[in-house]
């Protein structure tokens, strides 16, 4: 199945889009620091299984508008991309599978606007309920006085100019770190004063069989031409987004929803799928898989695939 490409105007910005397939329609959300391309196993075996499915390169990434301002990377320009992408294309709601900072947005989006959102398929980054105070206090609590890359990302120039000195080279980095070859306890544990996000990974000694060195070349064209200020600035809205959703506190996901990561994912540390216990009603899944990183869809595709279109399938 010919994956398509197309900009559509959405919230204010123009939006790259890959599509492939009709039918029911499937948003596919990618995290940080990759692009649509990240869901290049997920397109064709959507559409051939009669799914619409639909990559955009998010906000601030790839050939979609990169605003200046910081604020304009907060969770309601977020959800508004999506939801004016929706509406370009002539769809009422959709099924929304988001991987990394994806499903943060798809888990916010389905509280945001609920009659927009069919379901939810969340990889890597579980349901977190919100917390009594900023997410900016509770990491500076928990990490004391070591290093946390969120932190060291809240300050604009530092993080942007490290990344982009050699962006190829930041991104196997980042991308092998945190694959399942690696496991969970791969980052060394350094004082936060004086140190940099690369510091905190192993020089990779080759890239896993799961990252081609074509795939590695694409991301890393792109982040060259672009740089990482985009990216980063949805990290520096993470106190922003708990302000402006004061409203949702208590909130629970009500849609149908499935959970898919690898059991060496790091995130797993910080946010296990044990968090969403009363806050996702109708969860369906929750598969952990086996010798699997951060990078779930693109280290296991085939059987990512198969659980999408499993729990799509019980949705038609």
């Amino acid at each position: 199945m010919e994956v398509e490409h197309r900009t559509v105007e959405t919230n204010g910005i123009s939006m790259h889009v890959a599509e492939a397939g009709s039918g029911p329609p499937v948003v596919l959300l990618h995290g940080f620091p990759e692009l649509w391309y990240s869901w290049r196993h997920q397109l064709p075996a959507l559409a051939d299984s009669g799914f619409r499915a639909v990559a955009p390169d998010q906000r601030g990434y790839g050939r979609t508008d990169r605003p200046e301002a910081v604020g304009d990377y907060d969770i309601l320009h977020l959800s508004a991309d999506l939801t004016g992408l929706l509406d370009e294309l002539g769809e009422e709601r959709a099924v929304f599978v988001g991987h990394d900072w994806g499903a943060i947005v798809a888990w916010q989006l389905a509280l945001l606007a609920p009659d927009r959102v069919r379901a939810v398929a969340a990889l890597s980054v579980p349901f977190i309920p919100r917390s009594p105070v900023t997410p900016t206090e509770l990491m500076r609590a928990v990490a004391g006085d070591r290093f946390f890359y969120i932190l060291y990302f809240q300050e604009a120039g530092p993080a942007d100019r490290e990344l982009s000195r050699d962006p190829r080279a930041a991104l196997a980095r980042i991308l092998v770190s945190s694959s399942g070859e690696r496991g969970p306890g791969t980052f060394r544990r350094l004082p936060a004063e004086g140190t940099g996000y690369l510091e905190t990974m192993a020089e990779p000694d080759g890239l896993p069989a799961w990252l081609a060195d074509e795939d590695l070349e694409t991301y890393a064209a792109e982040f060259a031409r672009t740089g990482f200020t985009g990216a980063l600035s949805w990290y520096r809205n993470f106190d922003r987004n708990w302000q402006l959703t004061e409203h949702l506190a208590g909130a629970k996901v009500r849609q149908p929803a499935l959970f898919v990561a690898g059991d060496r994912d790091p995130v797993l540390r910080m946010t296990p799928p044990a968090v969403m216990e009363g806050w996702v009603e109708d969860l369906r899944g929750s598969i952990i898989l086996s010798g699997c990183g951060h990078w779930t869809q693109q280290e296991r595709p085939d059987e990512v695939n198969r659980a999408l279109i499993g729990f799509l399938n019980e949705l038609v």
